[in-house]
């Protein structure tokens, strides 16, 4: 398959593809003699394999250890269990953050008349020098 075939099977833009190659994240695909890309089999699952672990939010340099991991039929499924773990970790302290800011700025969007007067509660909370804290509840970022 050539790389605008490659990019209509997989899903991944032939731009990323062409990317990916750069990054070396996939190998330097072959190439006609007339130097056009051309993609296999295996390389098919490879972008796929990258798609769907960047669906998941996995970062280019873990997907990198995936691929290398997924590569190697010695490999320990602990080492591919740690990445995931990590993964989870980092996915669950960003949803907590995004949740406190959430919050902070409903309660601050609450607090706004939206009327016609120049007083502003949400500027007011951009504003402050220290973090805005909502009642009843920790430091919010």
């Amino acid at each position: 398959m050539n790389i605008g075939e490659a990019a209509s099977a997989t899903g991944v833009s032939a731009k990323m593809i062409r990317y990916y190659e750069s990054i070396s994240l996939i190998k330097q695909s072959r190439r006609t003699d007339a130097g056009y890309r051309m993609y296999g089999t295996n390389e098919l699952h490879t972008l796929r394999f990258i798609k769907r672990a960047r669906k998941l939010g996995f970062s280019l340099e873990q997907i990198r250890d995936l691929l290398s991991l997924w590569q190697d039929s010695d490999r320990a499924s602990a080492d591919v269990k740690a990445i995931a773990t990590a993964h989870v970790a980092d996915l669950e302290k960003r949803i907590l953050e995004m949740t406190e800011m959430r919050d902070t700025l409903s309660h601050l969007a609450n607090a706004c008349a939206g009327n016609h007067k120049p007083d502003c509660p949400i500027l007011q909370g951009l504003a402050t020098a220290h973090e805005y804290q909502l009642p009843n509840q920790g430091t919010s970022h």
